[in-house]
């Protein structure tokens, strides 16, 4: 990765110079969509990030929350985060759902009043009034469209602001992970935790206050629709109601198997970064076939996690059915009691059911689902954040030079030698058996980088990795090195040799003894941790760039091994820790490294050298030999050899008799990083520049998406059940009103049509809404007795009503349930396929490419593809039908409507083109912007021993800060894009909603009530739809660019 695009001046936002108008309609953002219909966003687009968004303040306010949070009993993630933004969400939420409410309960009552002037021999309603009605349904449409997008922009912002601070307090609980708790998977956990699950707070926050607005929204309706029908409307209720419990069971279910499905991404992920991390090695020994059946395994038990979880989605999907039959139920029960239904109570009560079925069977259950996923996500990062730690020890201050002023105007060193005459004060208060009361206060490590003295004290220091010591530690050592001497430690394998820099670094805490650091620490790892960068960065790092320092010793050629001991020498310490710098190399460059540079121009330092290289030990003054984690000889070389140099011999073989393999043939084992660090020098590895897709996704993608299904036939099957479905769903509602008029002309007909329609209606001498919420509706209505042709005829619309019910039933579960195993069909295979990509390519891939960059397609990419991608294509097909089938009720209704319905689709299809571009390169844009995040988390793991001994933690967290703003910079220009896309639908769906509600007024064309209420009732559920359907297509277009990029690398060139 390159650090200076992120350091590059950039645009200021414009939403900081909007106005209010501007910022309420998105019009700030019309220069953006004209960029973006000329040509692709790129990064140099990318806006200054919003200083409400920075990483840094927002990081702040949560490491203050957070400390508070761990001094109580029970530290809580979601507390925090409720004292963080919850009242700001709370607050403004809740008048926005109030807001929505009521304009939700007014519009089906306006409905009611202007079906009422359209019924057949109605006089109670003038023009006027039904004028009212119908100003009063264009407003119930307009409002909330002029709140809602807003609100939600607000709301992705806060999400964001969570996910962000969020990930800043992983990574530095990265940085402080004590080595002695498990390693194993940690990489794949974090970038999963990174990945997935902050993921889900920004949807999890949209539908927060769908958990409280549902319930309230099923009393208030209920109450109206009692007052519309009375008792069989508490039929349908109940109904309804009684799905709540199971929705909830299924909710649990659903976040039941969110966990498992994490838990096992998890594993996945650790062995897919182990394999991308040992690649060389598998290629070598040709173990593909053997990993790839390890990760088959994993991958099996995640798809079946997953399997669960689409079950309970397409659960959830069937369950848009729900108040159909609550509506069945009621119509068909207000029958049975003796009543005859009208217009105006059909389209009331359909209309209620209809916003039942949106807030109560669609926002509810997803609102249980996403929250409940939220909350399985903030118990796993609850869990890592409260791991355990490597004790903090203060960094480094930015000015090396004198005593640093540290606390109340004392220097570092004057804190220092007060706390070591209070040691020895405790000391001689012990008594003789070496015990006292404040035995316990006795300091276990002291850090003094500004003592006079250097060098280094360890007393009987124990040490264990674990606690049943399986992982070898110290037992019971004793050493002091101090200035100007180096000190060679020996023995072998699994001696202890490297523990025990790592308990001079602080990385392993000891369980006995005092340890003594006196000085500034450089160290070098047995395997060399390197950037992607530049030499010169490589070497310097953290130090500022010295002139005469980079005129020093040259340290071999840039070879991995040597460039990493090379910063280890380039910084300014006074204590060096090489681990087996000189295993790499040949013997001549082996002597000259050891000659140059350690011996001569670290000759006044203290040195401690691990090594397994015997010829050097001659020259080294003292000389400690490890076995077991203790030590069995100490001394110099003279003394060590007259005692026994045999055993020697035998614990550390002398390697120099073993053939030497050229430098120019030696392949060093290191592990890559991707800490964004590149110098204007030549690069130490070119890394491959991550490419973005420009255009249109390409037809190819999709039909390489459904290919990989490898069943054309189940395919076919699948979207001819769609369009079935869908007619059945039209069908149904066309039916029922085909029937009211039928009703309403049969009440006609008979003399004393007047009197039952003053009783139906309960009217007095004026008709207004206030009288609408008055009247009391649930009287039932007398009619003369029917002909017995009549009531065969209302016997054979129930026959057929109930029966497309059940067909309506039987083709949405098929679909449903058919098309979850499809798309999970096709992200099996897809994943098969990239699996396949990556251990095929050849070794010049793995060298280009950033381990971040590949974890991210099998994290990111693979998630979306099992996880979202599914119900943004589930959401478009029924978009697409749902629209269709509304543009033909109304044009079967009023023909002279299909003008207005081809001059929305095509002002619809206009703002989408306008979208759709910008839409797409800024998702495939924030996708870039992602991946640098977790390269650099994961390198950070991967180096954290160097990290922490150099004390750079500031410096990457500081990288790490970078990345995460120009990734929210993206990540705001897509919501703020998205929401404006939205908006504009919908006003453009309320401005097709006045033009068929007054057409009816403005026509006066005789058209029937049914066919009035019919009409205007499906193009309201345009509202909402639309924009949710068209803003799908583009979410899916973006989504596809994830099967693009695991298409991309599936199909890598080849070794074979």
């Amino acid at each position: 990765m390159n650090r200076s695009p992120h350091t590059t001046t950039r645009k200021r936002n414009p939403v900081q110079d909007a106005s209010f108008m501007s910022k309420r309609l998105f019009l700030y953002l019309v220069d953006l969509f004209r960029i973006g219909r000329n040509r692709s966003i790129e990064d140099s687009d990318i806006y200054e990030t919003l200083p409400e968004h920075k990483s840094e303040g927002l990081s702040d306010k949560f490491h203050k929350l957070w400390t508070e949070e761990l001094k109580r009993k029970s530290p809580s993630l979601l507390r925090m985060y409720t004292r963080a933004y919850g009242w700001s969400v709370i607050g403004l939420g809740f008048l926005f759902c109030i807001i929505e409410t009521t304009t939700r309960i007014a519009q089906p009552l306006c409905l009611g009043g202007l079906v009422t002037y359209f019924s057949p021999g109605e006089t109670t309603v003038t023009k006027s009034e039904a004028y009212m009605y119908a100003v009063g349904i264009i407003l119930s449409s307009l409002i909330p469209v002029c709140i809602f997008h807003p609100f939600i922009l607000f709301i992705f912002q806060q999400g964001m602001k969570i996910r962000v601070a969020t990930c800043t307090l992983m990574y530095e609980k990265v940085m402080r992970l004590s080595k002695c708790t498990t390693f194993d998977g940690l990489n794949g956990q974090v970038i999963n935790l990174m990945s997935n699950d902050v993921g889900r707070y920004d949807v999890a926050m949209a539908f927060l206050h769908d958990l409280w607005k549902g319930p309230l929204e099923a009393l208030l309706l209920g109450y109206f629709i009692y007052r519309e029908i009375g008792v069989s409307g508490i039929l349908g209720m109940a109904f309804l109601l009684g799905f709540i419990p199971l929705q909830a069971y299924i909710g649990r279910k659903a976040a039941t198997y969110r966990l498992r499905t994490a838990k096992r991404t998890d594993i996945r992920i650790r062995f897919m970064n182990e394999i991308i991390q040992g690649i060389q090695v598998i290629k070598m020994y040709a173990w593909e076939k053997s990993f790839a059946a390890m990760v088959d395994k994993v991958r099996r038990k995640e798809i079946n996690a997953i399997r669960g979880s689409f079950y309970v989605r397409a659960t959830f999907y069937c369950f848009i059915l729900i108040s159909k039959f609550s509506l069945f139920i009621s119509l068909m029960s207000y029958i049975y009691f003796g009543n005859i239904f009208t217009a105006r109570k059909v389209f009331i009560v359909s209309s209620f059911y209809n916003v039942l079925n949106e807030s109560m069977v669609h926002f509810w259950p997803l609102a249980i689902t996403t929250c409940a996923e939220a909350y399985i996500s903030i118990k796993r990062i609850n869990e890592f954040l409260l791991r355990s730690e490597t004790k903090e020890r203060p960094l480094e201050n930015e000015d090396h030079g004198g005593d640093a002023i540290v606390a109340n105007g004392k220097t570092e060193k004057e804190i220092t030698d007060n706390v070591k005459r209070k040691m020895l004060m405790l000391r001689k208060t012990m008594n003789v058996n070496g015990k006292s009361d404040g035995e316990h206060l006795l300091p276990p490590r002291i850090d003094n980088e500004a003592a006079e003295h250097k060098g280094v004290i360890l007393k009987n220091v124990t040490a264990l990795w674990n606690s049943d010591g399986t992982r070898n530690g110290l037992n019971s050592v004793d050493l002091e090195v101090k200035e100007g001497r180096m000190c060679a430690v020996i023995g072998p394998v699994g001696s202890g040799k490297t523990t025990l820099l790592q308990v001079i670094i602080g990385e392993l805490e000891l369980d006995e003894g005092t340890i003594e650091v006196n000085g500034r620490v450089s160290y070098a790892a047995q395997e060399p941790w390197l950037f992607e960068g530049s030499i010169r960065r490589n070497i310097i790092f953290v130090e500022e760039y010295d002139e005469a320092r980079g005129r020093g010793v040259s340290l071999s050629g840039g070879q991995k091994a040597r460039v990493s001991l090379a910063r280890a020498i380039y910084r300014r310490a006074d204590i060096y820790l090489l681990d087996d710098p000189l295993s790499a190399v040949d013997t001549q460059v082996g002597k000259h490294i050891f000659e140059r540079c350690i011996r001569r121009f670290l000759a006044d330092k203290v040195v401690i050298l691990v090594t397994h290289q015997l010829q050097y030990l001659k020259d080294i003054r003292q000389i400690v030999l490890l076995n077991g984690g203790r030590i069995e000889m100490q001394g110099s070389y003279d003394e060590i050899r007259q005692s026994n140099l045999e055993s020697i011999l035998s614990l550390a073989p002398d390697e120099s008799q073993e053939p030497q393999t050229p430098v120019a043939e030696q392949k060093l084992k290191t592990f890559p990083s991707q800490v964004d660090f590149k110098g204007q020098d030549d690069s130490l590895v070119e890394e491959e520049k991550e490419t973005q897709a420009i255009g249109s996704v390409s037809l190819n993608v999709y039909k390489s998406y459904f290919k990989a299904i490898e069943n054309t036939c189940f395919i076919v099957f699948v979207f001819v059940v769609f369009i079935l479905s869908q007619f059945a769903i039209s069908g149904t509602d066309y039916f029922v009103a085909q029937w009211v008029n039928w009703e309403e002309s049969l009440v006609l007909d008979q003399t004393n049509t007047t009197d039952l329609i003053a009783s139906n209606f309960a009217i007095n001498t004026t008709t207004t809404l206030p009288n609408l919420l008055e009247e009391n509706s649930t009287d039932e209505v007398l009619i003369e007795p029917i002909s017995t042709e009549e009531d065969s005829q209302r016997q054979f619309f129930m026959i057929i009503y109930g029966c497309l019910m059940l067909t309506l039933l039987y083709l949405v579960i098929q679909r449903t349930f058919a098309f979850f195993k499809l798309c999970l069909m096709a992200s099996t295979k897809l994943r098969d396929r990239l699996f396949r990509g990556i251990t095929r390519a050849t070794m010049w891939f793995f060298n280009n490419n950033p381990s971040g960059r590949i974890l991210n397609r099998f994290s990111k990419d693979i998630g979306g593809i099992d996880s979202q991608l599914p119900n943004n294509l589930i959401d478009c097909i029924n978009f697409f039908l749902e629209v269709a089938a509304v543009m033909v009720v109304v044009g079967i209704v009023n023909f002279w409507m299909i003008i207005p319905t081809i001059v929305m689709s095509i002002l619809l299809y206009a703002i989408r083109w306008i979208y759709i571009n910008t839409g797409r390169s800024i998702k495939r844009l924030e996708s870039m912007t992602r991946s640098p995040i977790f390269s650099h988390v994961n390198a950070t793991l991967q180096g954290l021993s160097t990290i922490r001994a150099l004390k750079a933690q500031k410096y990457l967290l500081s990288e790490f800060h970078l990345h995460q703003n120009v990734n929210s910079s993206a990540w705001y220009m897509y919501i703020s894009t998205a929401r404006s896309f939205a908006m504009w639908l919908d006003l453009i769906c309320c401005i097709y909603i006045a033009i068929v509600t007054l057409s009816f007024l403005f026509l006066d064309n005789q058209t029937l009530g049914g066919n009035v209420g019919l009409a205007i009732m499906q193009v309201n559920s345009l509202i909402g739809m639309c924009q949710w359907g068209m803003r799908q297509t583009a979410e899916l277009e973006n989504m596809m660019t994830s099967v693009e990029r695991v298409l991309e690398y599936a199909d890598l060139p080849s070794e074979a």
